[in-house]
């Protein structure tokens, strides 16, 4: 490899790994001591993001909420060594799934630990895997790499780290430029399910360039070239995962021990209980080119489709525009509208355009606005809640059926931090509120 590209390589894969280095909470994390591995085991924080979207709340009708899980003790469940070591060697990976404690303890995390967030990303599965495949093969790439963004954003394409790590993929900003992503006002395309993929499959094809082995370019995905080669010079040049896994950043430690667990725990979910849950996204979705300025809520009100169904459709439009008038813009509809769209074209086009692109009475997302403003929703009941061992904000947003923004606005809390007996102010809706018994 020429040193340009060396060069190249580590800059963009130091830049990944920055962002996932300050978040050790992205992934599940094995605490090391000097009297070997401690049983501590975090479950990403990707999947706590993940229950504030709304196809998540929408998931659980169910008036029961993660408490019971988030108390769970992850207690070894009794099954034999040799069962999980049979069940992976099946699976036929190009991927070396090799098994081991570490590995155990993963896998005990996804099937066993944070059950009902591993059955909401089965489902958000069944509408990303194919897009993740398509690519894949495209590159010639190993499937297995679809499980990826599962332990990166937990499948969810607005996920976003405290170092602004984006998507589902997870790049930073410098990432995203140098592999020509649009990122700007109205477009990041970090968040846009096929580009980023694309771009992901880019990344790990130079990884593999340089290491020809995926393990070692999984690891790299995380934490960059840099710091895996400094591992395998501090190893005395073993270029085996295991070999060098206790030079490695502790971040990293944890993040090919979870692709392992998180493959075995969607391969086997059935033989643990583990149900995907339904998602309201339509099965089959094609796109039409735009060319011309277009709000998403102009769709949604002349055609009839819920704006958060166009919201989850097209999440690389971060104010709800499309800018075609400044260049092409795909936007994601379910297939069977399609051809509504095409014939009410120029109804939606003018439908209150003087409004929606009038700099003096713009109307901002209503998810945009919210995050300024403490909106009550109309008709909702207000109920306090007090905070119980176990409780995080995602596990309570999910209960009641409200966003994690709403609650941290409603109560003025940051940085996700909450303490047993505080009280909580949440507005919920009727239904929910009947479903719940709350009055």
């Amino acid at each position: 490899m020429k040193l340009y590209q060396y060069v190249l390589l580590s800059a963009i894969g130091l830049l990944t790994v920055n962002a996932n280095a300050q978040t050790p909470d992205t992934i599940g994390l094995l605490r090391m001591s000097s009297h070997g591995v401690e049983e501590t085991i975090a479950i990403d924080e990707g999947l706590d993001q993940l229950l504030h979207m709304w196809y998540a709340q929408q998931a659980t009708d169910e008036s029961s909420s993660l408490m019971a899980i988030e108390a769970d003790t992850l207690t070894p469940l009794n099954i034999a060594d040799s069962v999980y070591i049979e069940r992976l060697r099946r699976l036929g990976s190009y991927i070396a799934l090799p098994y081991n404690q570490i590995v155990k303890r993963y896998i005990n995390a996804y099937t066993h630990g944070k059950k009902e967030r591993v059955e909401v990303m089965l489902g958000l599965s069944e509408y990303y895997f194919p897009m993740f495949e398509e690519v894949l093969d495209r590159y010639n790439l190993p499937q297995e790499l679809r499980m990826l963004p599962v332990i990166e954003s937990a499948l969810n394409p607005r996920a976003v780290s405290r170092a602004g790590a984006t998507g589902l993929w997870q790049f930073m900003y410098g990432t995203g430029r140098m592999y020509k992503l649009t990122m700007n006002t109205y477009i990041d395309e970090r968040r846009d399910p096929i580009r980023a993929t694309e771009v992901a499959a880019r990344f790990l094809s130079d990884l593999y360039s340089i290491y020809h082995d995926w393990t070692l370019v999984i690891a790299a995905y995380n934490c960059g070239p840099g710091n895996v080669n400094k591992a395998i010079r501090r190893s005395g040049g073993k270029r085996g995962y295991w070999d060098i896994y206790y030079h490695l950043p502790r971040e990293t430690r944890g993040y090919v021990p979870a692709f392992i667990a998180a493959t075995y725990a969607f391969a086997y979910h059935k033989e643990h209980g583990l149900q995907p849950r339904p998602m309201p996204m339509p099965p089959a979705t094609d796109t039409v080119i735009i060319r011309r300025m277009l709000h998403l809520q102009q769709v949604s009100d002349v055609m009839g489709i819920p704006i958060d169904v166009l919201r989850d459709l097209n999440p690389q439009y971060k104010l709800d525009v499309l800018p075609g008038l400044a260049t092409p813009c795909p936007l994601r509809l379910p297939m069977s509208r399609v051809g509504q769209f095409i014939d009410l074209e120029d109804s939606v086009y003018a439908y209150r355009d003087t409004i929606y692109f009038n700099p003096k009475t713009q109307i901002a997302p209503a998810h945009y606005t919210s995050t300024y403003q403490h909106v009550v929703p109309a008709g909702a009941v207000k109920h306090t809640y007090i905070v119980k061992a176990g409780d995080v904000p995602g596990s309570i947003a999910l209960r009641f059926g409200v966003s994690v923004s709403q609650l941290k606005e409603w109560n003025n809390i940051r940085r996700n931090i909450i303490r047993i007996g505080q009280k909580l102010t949440i507005y919920v809706s009727k239904e929910k509120a009947k479903q719940l018994g709350i009055k």
